[in-house]
């Protein structure tokens, strides 16, 4: 009878905090889904990506043009000596406006038309959010790290398809999307396959993106804050922005993009300590 109880009042409990959960993000998504016209149209994808992106790659790109003249920034800089050149950022900054109006624009277009399902009135729970975005982040992880390992692995397919990226071999914010159509393909069929197959709420995909496109921004921005993602995270689970420019400068190494686990599995994994 006790154990009966204890039963009951766990599961109570448990209820009480999922319900909480959702009660937490429902005044958020109501407040989205008043603009589910923008939402729902086939601009919607395009023009939040590109202002995300835009919108974390600034603070580095304006840190990068002060930084020769404030010093107490170097200390903070993979490379202290480095600034890229306006030469360098204009190219990355106009593909990737290149890109998402050229390819990625087409392609949410078709998918717009193909579904135009309305966005669900209840928000997902917290704790189911959080849960699908951190298993978004490890399922992209784990297939990044096999797309990546075969593209330096095979020469035809890092010439033809990689090699674009490791043109700037010192990372630099608005670099992160210096890619190959393919490679930009590539990613973007990861994060669709991966939300559609965790049946993802839209507003989690909507956070998802958002926690993706920052990741690997300062992953490619070259600075190491003291409260960068990699010191955030424990045991050295998560690389960070100069376990990734190691990447950058030798090629053979630090092969997934943000956890550690499978370069440790498969002995690909360099500290960025010991360099």
């Amino acid at each position: 009878m006790h154990n009966l109880t204890m039963s009951r009042h766990n599961g109570s409990e448990l209820h009480i905090l999922c319900s909480s959960g959702h009660l937490f993000l429902q005044p958020l998504w109501d407040r989205l889904r008043t603009w589910e016209p923008l939402i729902q149209s086939p601009f919607f994808p395009v023009v939040f990506s590109i202002t995300t992106y835009v919108g974390f790659c600034l603070p580095f790109v304006v840190l990068d043009i002060i930084c020769p003249w404030v010093p107490a920034l170097r200390r903070y800089k993979i490379h202290p000596d480095f600034s890229p050149s306006v030469r360098q950022l204009l190219p990355c900054l106009g593909l990737t406006l290149y890109h998402h109006v050229v390819f990625i624009f087409p392609m949410t277009l078709l998918h717009w038309v193909a579904s135009r399902a309305p966005l669900p009135p209840e928000a997902p729970e917290l704790l189911q959010l959080a849960r699908h975005v951190v298993f978004c982040l490890l399922l992209f992880d784990a297939e990044f790290f096999v797309w990546h390992v075969l593209h330096h692995k095979v020469p035809w397919l890092y010439r033809s398809f990689h090699k674009m990226h490791h043109q700037n071999s010192s990372s630099f914010a608005l670099a992160t999307q210096y890619v190959s159509v393919w490679e930009l393909f590539s990613l973007g069929f990861f994060d669709m396959v991966n939300v559609l197959l965790l049946r993802c709420h839209p507003l989690t995909v909507l956070i998802f993106h958002v926690v993706n496109i920052w990741l690997s921004v300062e992953d490619h921005s070259g600075y190491d804050f003291p409260w960068s993602t990699h010191r955030l995270v424990p045991f050295g689970w998560y690389g960070g922005v100069a376990h990734h420019d190691l990447h950058h400068s030798q090629f053979n190494c630090n092969f997934a993009p943000y956890f550690t686990h499978w370069d440790r599995i498969l002995g690909t994994l360099q500290s960025a300590h010991a360099k």
